[in-house]
């Protein structure tokens, strides 16, 4: 925060506030606890860390993997619940949550609140959020966003420290019990390509394999890799990968795969089964790391699928809603697509808008894109310019065939070139595959009854699909009529803000961690990234609205985390996008310190970030102030 604006992160450290926190309610009850149902009192005397999530969001899955250490670490004093808080209406089935707590590897005990009773209690406006609750049960930190791991371990090491000497500290094991595991030939597969010799490479994205199946989609011929989460280049015995996702053939007859939460792309060798890296160094990019250069010393972030078009490897980089290319003969990445804004605006490459592209299909001229949590089927044209075909934003989604412009996906995360010019999309949270028909702009539904498509590959007259929460391969025939569905339509459950029309204040709560202090961007980037660009002072803040006409004053960017904004009082709902990052430094160098690329040390930094997508409703009698906390408490 510059001079103009004092904020308690550049004021003395004040007295930590408390408040009480709420109970803890959830009507699909408790997961990961031998059924064992819990309170807030049943947890007194342990550092409670709630994290908000749902399992469609890819900043939630960064933050499942930041806590994983701290989980470890401080496993005899802090209990992480993570609440499940749905945005789609799949995510409130309650089976659908207990397959995302094991896909996605979750050590600690869920609450699911499908109705979103515990987030409206804790009135969290964003996925994820953390909130920190102390031993004698009062709410002494909320963060919202990625980068915040380092703030909350040191966080519970003073509340460990405190609460020892009160004598409110209580020791021992906690309440997760780990499931019983399955004995399925696959686990959560996540995509699959069909090899030159008939058979089927399956990325096994649970269990951290790759699985070359015969042509009947079941008989195993080998597994690439350990099974055991790691970054580790070899053999097919030893190479580690982590949640792999999206295959590609080579033209040197390789495979590209996108290794999702290694960010990372890999090269599987089918006759050797050696496994190298062709992309990414094992960090996951933040903004104003390198956005292009040698393959291997470029960050990415959470790359889902890959396709080769024009030349290059494209990919689906859910992490920051873009898509980028690898240049195979260059050995070198680039943004190709996308602001990092979150949303759906079509246009110019540099300027279009995603929200979590999560598959690719090319054809000779279009490379067409499942933009996950828009809905949507979005294509890009050889000249680099993004289309959308179905969708219209964040919050709608259902199941309804027809034409285009009217026609709804809920969270497509495959798609698939057809022979006739057409698309089939994995329309994974319906449990169906749809078609979208370019020449007369139709969505029709080829097949229901599935669970969980998320990619399908065409194997001469039949498609087969992969089917991920049943853990398999499904054949179809390509039908030559459509299946005739009721039609469904959706929001998001999230409540909109009641605003007043005219003025409104958004403040960004942000107090940096205790034993740290805002610092200039360029050197935290530096230092918590190695070599990230240097793009300005320690706060950065973009405000855009859907529809544009909502905002009369206030978008675009700045650097104060407060902004005022007029509102149009002719637009009576809309959606405000909020962009916020800050960057802080250990105040004591002696207290952490990291290497900079020159030699030299830096006092240890960490940019803590987080997009807002706050549906608004204006209504006289409104509020005229929006806090959305980044980082401390509003008090």
């Amino acid at each position: 925060m510059n001079d103009s604006a004092p904020t308690a992160a550049s004021a003395p450290t004040p007295r930590r506030a408390r408040v009480r926190a709420p109970e803890l309610i959830g009507k699909g009850g408790w997961l990961n606890t031998g059924e064992q149902q819990y309170t807030l009192a049943d947890l007194r005397g342990r550092i409670v860390i709630l994290d908000f999530w749902t399992f469609c969001c890819i900043n939630c899955l960064h933050v499942l993997d930041e806590l994983r250490e701290l989980e470890e670490k401080h496993r005899d004093t802090v209990v992480i619940i993570g609440v499940h808080s749905p945005k789609f209406a799949h995510e409130a089935e309650h089976q659908a949550v207990v397959d995302a707590v094991e896909r996605y590897g979750v050590e600690h005990p869920v609450l699911d609140d499908p109705e979103l009773a515990t987030w409206k209690q804790y009135a969290v406006r964003a996925w994820p959020t953390l909130v920190v609750i102390d031993p004698e049960g009062y709410v002494v930190a909320q963060h919202a966003g990625e980068g915040h791991a380092h703030a909350i371990a040191r966080l519970v090491e003073e509340l460990e420290a405190e609460h020892a000497a009160k004598g409110t500290l209580r020791r021992g094991d906690g309440p997760y019990v780990a499931p019983e595991p399955e004995p399925t030939a696959l686990r959560f597969p996540g995509k699959a390509l069909a090899l030159p010799s008939g058979n089927l490479l399956v990325s096994d994205t649970t269990r951290h394999q790759l699985v070359e199946l015969e042509g009947d989609g079941e008989s195993v011929v080998r597994r690439i890799g350990s099974g055991v989460r790691g970054f580790v280049d070899g053999s097919a015995e030893k190479a580690g990968f982590s949640e792999p996702q999206g295959l590609a053939l080579l033209d040197d007859g390789s495979v590209v795969v996108a290794d999702t939460v290694n960010h990372a792309l890999r090269r599987l060798d089918l006759v050797t089964g050696e496994v190298s890296t062709l992309a990414g160094t094992g960090r996951q990019w933040w903004q104003g790391s390198p956005t292009s250069g040698p393959a291997r010393e470029v960050d990415l972030s959470s790359p889902w699928d890959v396709a080769l078009f024009g030349g290059k490897v494209w990919i689906a980089m859910a992490g920051v809603h873009q898509l980028w290319a690898y240049d195979p003969e260059a050995a070198t990445v680039r943004v190709a697509a996308g602001t990092t804004n979150e949303g759906l605006v079509d246009g110019p490459g540099a300027e279009a808008w995603f929200a979590q592209p999560s598959g690719l299909a090319a054809t000779a001229d279009r490379l067409w894109l499942a933009d996950s949590e828009t809905s949507a089927l979005r294509w890009v044209d050889l000249d680099g310019t993004v289309h959308t075909a179905v969708g219209t934003g964040l919050f709608d989604f259902g199941h309804r065939d027809g034409a285009a412009e009217q026609a709804l996906f809920q969270h497509p995360l495959g798609v698939t070139a057809l022979p006739d010019g057409s698309v089939a999309v994995s329309d994974t949270y319906n449990h169906a595959l749809r078609r979208y028909d370019p020449a007369t702009g139709e969505v029709t539904t080829l097949a229901t009854d599935l669970r969980e498509p998320s990619d399908a590959v065409l194997v001469g007259d039949d498609i087969v699909v992969v089917e991920s929460a049943r853990h398999r391969l499904t054949r179809l025939r390509l039908p030559e009529e459509a299946v005739r569905v009721e039609s469904v339509a959706h929001r998001t459950q999230r409540a909109a803000i009641e605003v007043a029309p005219g003025g409104l204040r958004l403040d960004v709560v942000f107090q940096a961690p205790t034993g740290q202090k805002l610092d200039t961007l360029p050197q935290a980037l530096d230092s918590a990234r190695a070599g990230g660009t240097p793009i300005g002072p320690s706060t950065r803040l973009l405000v855009s609205s859907t529809p544009p006409e909502l905002l009369l004053a206030g978008e675009g960017a700045g650097t104060d985390l407060f902004r005022a904004l007029e509102l149009n009082p002719a637009v009576t709902d809309g959606v405000l996008h909020v962009s916020a990052m800050a960057a802080s430094c250990d105040d004591d160098p002696a207290g952490g310190t990291s290497r900079s690329k020159t030699g030299g040390e830096y006092p240890a930094c960490h940019v803590h970030q987080q997009d807002w997508g706050v549906p608004v409703r204006l209504t006289e009698g409104g509020t005229d102030r929006l806090p959305l906390v980044l980082a401390g408490m509003d008090d």
